[in-house]
């Protein structure tokens, strides 16, 4: 390894999560090597610990199919000028941390001039499109995967490729059982420790939102109607976290039409939700881990537009898209994608989950045990493992 106070780290992240992300993994390797440097793109926690900007984290502020290619050209002319700052600067390794193809793409050209490059968080080529292991082998000198069962499929095609655990599960305390948690959850959101509450996640973008939220409304109507039927249930208060000011005034709209639920609209504050709710209907991806982690009972569901569900479908690997389901092997949460997500496929579902739930039925003390399972085979320290798998490549 160099010297302490000549250590040189390149790192780009493309949007929020991977901001964060990079900050950690950023203190993690200033605990090591406090004078550390780091240049390259990313938003206000990675500035906070110690980027040196050396392009606009706007310019990668990208949704969709559409919006990449109009923003093409900006978007090649930004890569010139990265690869080019590298190739001047010389790092001792270059981090792209998620945003994929960008990534991807700029590890490549720095890897050709003979850069040491680590991508930090793998696409998920154990649900569809593996083939991208080979193109991926061309970029990096190593990846570091979130889930341990990801470095084998690195394996098979010589990548080297370490898994390091996820961030998430060392944020998230384990669910002792007292249910104090969800207590204070529900006190920091107002609502009372007896209503029965259910989060609902239909997205984290707008073009998902529109695909999934009148879908969930619809089921939360055919809730509200249940629970005011069963003696078991007391009045259903649904829960709605919105990550941006836009998608919050966009989910407004939506439940204007809903005047008869009692519906609490949040900006932001996801954790929290889930971590006050009996049960999570929420959208296939990261929060379907998250309420895992929390240890709720959910069901998860995602659609696409029919063209991109037909491309996708015929692409896909494996059995399973919730990551509970993935990382158990099997199914324990309900999956309803696609045609099968329907307001009263979803309501249904839901129902007999917080049924089985007050009845305290065997099958959901058993799902609590094999999250907390899941939870602790993540929950290793990930920042630090990061920082020393970079490291390592740093040093060669």
């Amino acid at each position: 390894m160099k010297a302490e106070s000549n250590l040189k780290i390149g790192i780009l992240a493309g949007e929020a999560s991977g901001d964060r992300l990079a900050a950690g993994l950023m203190q993690a390797i200033k605990k090591k090597y406090p004078t550390a440097q780091f240049q390259g793109v990313g938003g206000s926690n990675m500035q906070s610990a110690g980027l040196v900007a050396i392009a606009d984290y706007k310019h990668l502020s990208i949704m969709g199919f559409r919006e990449p290619l109009m923003k093409l050209p900006q978007l090649y002319s930004l890569l010139r000028k990265l690869e080019a700052h590298y190739r001047q600067w010389q790092p001792d390794v270059f981090v792209g941390i998620d945003f994929n193809v960008f990534n991807f793409y700029l590890e490549k050209r720095l890897k050709r001039q003979s850069l040491k490059t680590v991508h930090y968080v793998s696409p998920s080529v154990y649900a569809w499109r593996r083939g991208r292991i080979k193109s991926i082998r061309q970029s990096v000198d190593r990846i570091l995967t979130l889930y341990p069962f990801e470095p084998e499929l690195y394996k098979a095609e010589g990548v080297d490729a370490v898994f390091v655990g996820h961030p998430m599960a060392d944020e998230i305390i384990p669910d002792d059982g007292s249910g104090s948690a969800t207590l204070s959850a529900r006190q920091s959101l107002g609502l009372k420790t007896k209503d029965t509450v259910v989060a609902l996640l239909p997205g984290s973008r707008s073009s998902e939102l529109n695909l999934m939220a009148t879908c969930f409304l619809g089921a939360a109507v055919r809730i509200d109607k249940f629970c005011k039927q069963t003696a078991l249930l007391n009045k259903p208060v649904f829960v709605i976290p919105c990550p941006t000011q836009h998608l919050y005034e966009q989910m407004q709209t939506l439940v204007g039409n809903y005047q008869n639920l009692d519906i609490r609209l949040l900006l932001d504050h996801a954790r929290t939700a889930l971590a006050a709710c009996d049960v999570a209907l929420v959208k296939s991806g990261t929060s379907s881990l998250e309420a895992m982690m929390l240890g709720k009972p959910m069901v998860v569901s995602y659609k696409l537009g029919r063209l991109t569900y037909n491309v996708v479908k015929k692409l896909k690997y494996g059995d399973y898209v919730a990551l509970p389901n993935i990382l158990a092997g099997r199914l324990i949460v309900p999956e309803l994608l696609q045609d099968d997500a329907r307001p009263e496929t979803l309501a249904a579902a839901i129902q007999r989950r917080l049924v089985a739930l007050a009845q305290g039925a065997p099958e959901i003390l058993a799902e609590k045990q094999e999250f907390m399972h899941m939870h602790a085979s993540l929950r290793c320290n990930a920042n630090d493992r990061a920082a020393q798998a970079i490291l390592e490549i740093a040093g060669e």
